[in-house]
Order: C-alpha cells, then sequence, then structure tokens
C-alpha cells in the first residue's frame, strides 16, 4: 500500500468516524426536539454557559435563554455526556466482571466498524480538486494524494457490502445478552431474554425483506447497487431507486429495521414501566452511555442502509460526475468538487430524513406488547416478506 493511499484511508476514517459520531449527537437532540414540537412544549432548554454582565431575563431566538447560551438546547446534550464522563462508577456485587466490562463495546464497536462499507461518494480525484478562486488547492490534493490517482469515497469496498453490515449489526446481540446476564438481576436478565429474540427473530424478516431487492439489481456490493438505481432510468426519466422497485419492500424493511433497534414502539428489551431499563439496568457513568448512544449509532446506521438501499445512496436523480444530465435535454457541467460536494450534502440530508420520519413514528405510536410484537413478526411480515420475495422472483423471470 503506497504512502498516497494511506494518506487517503486515513482521512476517510477520520472523515467518516467524525460523520458518524455527529450524526449520533445529532440524533440525541432530535429525538427531545421533535418530541418537544410534538407534544407542544420547548423542550430541554436548561442547561447553558451563563454569560457574564448579561441580563437573566435575556432570551433571544432559542440560542439565549435566561442570559445563558444554550444554542436550541444542544447544551444540555454536552451537559448530559459530561455528567456520565463524570459520575462515580461502580460494578455492582455478583457479577462476571470480564463479561459485564465486555458487554458495553458490543453495543458501540460493530456499529461504527459496519460504517466502513458505506460508500459516502462516487470517485474523488485529487487532480480536479480545485476552484478558480483557490488554485493551491489542487497542490494540496495532489502531494496527499498523488497525480494520476483516483479514490473510492469509501473505506473498504466489498464485493459483500450488505452481508458484511448485517453480520456487524448481528453482533449487538452479544452486547444484550452478555449486559443482561453478567449483572446478576433478573430484570437484566428478562429484558436480555427479550432482546434476544425480537433481534433475532426481526433479522429474518430484514434479510427476507432485501432479497428482492438484491434479485432485480443482482449485486450484494453496496457501489455497484447505488450506481445502478442512479444510472438506469425507468420510464426513461426516473431513477431506479429501490423505493420505487420495491416499495413494499421498504415498509417491511423500515418496520423490521425498527424492531432491531429496539426503539418505541418495539422498547420491550427496556420496558421502563415493566422492567425498569432492561439489560443494562445495572449500568452506570459511562457504561450506560455506551449503551444508550451505541443505541443511537445504530438508528444512524440503520437509516444509513435505508438511503443506500432505497433512496440511491448519496446520488441525485440525473447527476453524473460530470454535472446534471436532465431527461428532457438540457445538461449543466459541473467542475469535480462541486459534484463532489453535492453527493456528501445530498447523502446527509437523506439519512436525516430517514431518521426525522423513524422518530415521527416513535413519538406517534404507543409500545406493544411483547405477545404482538413477535405475532407481527411471525405471522405478518414473515409470510409477507415470502410473498413479496416470491411476486418479485416471478416478474424479474418473465422480464429476461
Amino acid at each position: 500500500m503506497n504512502s498516497n493511499l494511506i494518506h487517503f484511508k486515513i482521512m476517510m476514517i477520520l472523515g467518516v468516524f467524525g460523520l458518524s459520531q455527529a450524526l449520533g449527537f445529532f440524533v440525541t437532540f432530535l429525538e427531545r426536539k421533535q418530541s418537544a414540537l410534538m407534544q407542544d412544549r420547548i423542550g430541554a432548554n436548561r442547561a447553558g454557559i451563563p454569560i457574564p454582565f448579561i441580563s437573566k431575563k435575556l432570551s433571544c431566538w432559542g440560542i439565549f435563554y435566561n442570559g445563558k447560551f444554550v444554542l436550541w438546547g444542544i447544551m444540555n446534550n454536552l451537559a448530559d455526556g459530561l455528567k456520565m464522563l463524570l459520575k462515580e462508577r461502580f460494578t455492582p456485587h455478583a457479577t462476571d466482571i470480564l463479561v459485564y466490562q465486555l458487554a458495553p463495546y458490543f453495543a458501540i464497536i460493530p456499529v461504527v466498524v459496519a460504517f466502513s462499507v458505506i460508500p459516502f461518494g462516487g470517485i474523488f480525484i485529487p487532480e480536479q480538486f480545485y476552484y478558480r478562486w483557490c488554485p493551491w488547492l489542487k497542490d494540496i490534493m495532489v502531494s496527499l494524494f498523488g497525480a494520476g490517482t483516483s479514490y473510492p469515497i469509501q473505506i473498504a469496498h466489498l464485493d459483500v457490502g450488505i452481508l458484511f453490515i448485517f453480520a456487524g449489526a448481528g453482533l449487538a446481540i452479544y452486547a444484550t445478552i452478555f449486559g443482561g446476564w453478567a449483572s446478576n438481576n433478573k430484570f437484566s436478565l428478562i429484558g436480555a431474554m427479550r432482546g434476544c429474540a425480537q433481534m433475532i427473530s426481526y433479522e429474518v424478516f430484514m434479510g427476507l425483506s432485501i432479497l428482492g431487492l438484491l434479485f432485480i439489481y443482482g449485486t450484494t456490493d453496496l457501489v455497484s447497487l447505488v450506481n445502478k438505481q442512479n444510472n438506469e432510468l425507468l420510464f426513461g426519466f426516473l431513477p431506479q431507486w429501490g423505493i420505487v422497485v420495491q416499495p413494499f419492500a421498504f415498509i417491511l424493511f423500515y418496520i423490521a429495521q425498527m424492531a432491531e433497534n429496539k426503539r418505541v414502539p418495539f422498547d420491550l428489551p427496556e420496558a421502563e414501566s415493566e422492567i425498569i431499563l432492561g439489560y443494562h439496568t445495572e449500568y452506570n457513568a459511562m457504561k450506560a452511555g455506551l449503551f444508550i448512544f451505541g443505541e443511537f449509532m445504530e438508528s444512524v446506521l440503520i437509516s444509513t442502509v435505508v438511503v443506500v438501499l432505497f433512496f440511491g445512496g448519496y446520488h441525485i436523480p440525473w447527476l453524473y460526475p460530470q454535472g446534471f444530465e436532465f431527461p428532457w435535454g438540457t445538461t449543466m457541467e459541473l467542475s469535480h468538487p462541486t459534484v463532489v460536494i453535492l453527493w456528501l450534502m445530498s447523502f446527509i440530508i437523506k439519512i436525516m430524513c430517514v431518521l426525522w420520519f423513524q422518530y415521527l413514528i416513535r413519538w406517534s405510536l404507543p409500545r406493544f406488547r411483547y405477545d404482538q410484537v413477535m405475532d407481527l413478526g411471525w405471522k405478518g411480515l414473515l409470510p409477507l416478506s415470502l410473498i413479496n420475495l416470491f411476486v418479485t422472483m416471478i416478474f424479474v423471470t418473465i422480464g429476461e
């Protein structure tokens, strides 16, 4: 591996890690503020940085409140993170120490690693990365990444990328069972048993729901899958996004991923009114923070997978590496940096929209009973997924 490629991989790792963490932080803020708006509340906005010599009556556009810099409640999230870092850490008696300590890391590390196969953009060409008003940018890019080179905006390119994501996300089951069993707490154990049964069941339906999509595109490579959604147009103008060719599969996958993420209305492993906090009841300080943030990160990962499979990934309709080519014949040439920035912005905005819709459902529906969750999966999603797969195979076979 040459030095230029190493530089690019390091940049991608730092960029993807930073972006995933930023989106995870955004989700914690979104959950509070979106629920407040839906319930006609202001939301968390009390924690803030006092401003010297400013009246406590100062309140302005959510940025200032009672003379403090609150920034729409973002300071509350920072305060919560700081609290978890500084809280006293203790381990309950009669626990399996090794397994108890390992469980939180199984909740966060596999999720972060799964981002490595996500394509965040098309091809990055260092020599073409410059603007008229900053020609020196090209020299920096060439010195870092080399001349005559091009790189996919992706950390690791695997032919079985979607399988790698499912395999990594499946390791989160170990966090649930390890945390519940090692805590030596009956409520934690009940939550772990619920969580494992629910996650294993809905993984089956997640896989079955996208088999028809993979059968249509004929690949498990995420880069090829994303490109086929944009390069092939239906009726000469409509991008062949997954939600267009498999709308029913999208509904099934979206329900299954919410259950897999253990979010309301599928939060039976953490039902506060029944089993306290379920499998992580006995965790405190930053260990509890890893479990909680791991769920938020999993929400981001699953929303990213939804965008890649059903919404064309980073693509914008009719945007190609050279610029826009509209179906009615009009073209608009764009510089390479502009196209790359549009790709990244499109991908992030799509992820945020999917997250917003997920939390819209989260704050609209009550929690299911556990038997209802299992019935919905095995008696509802399973036969519907098989029917969708069977019908898709018939139409694809006829089309050939």
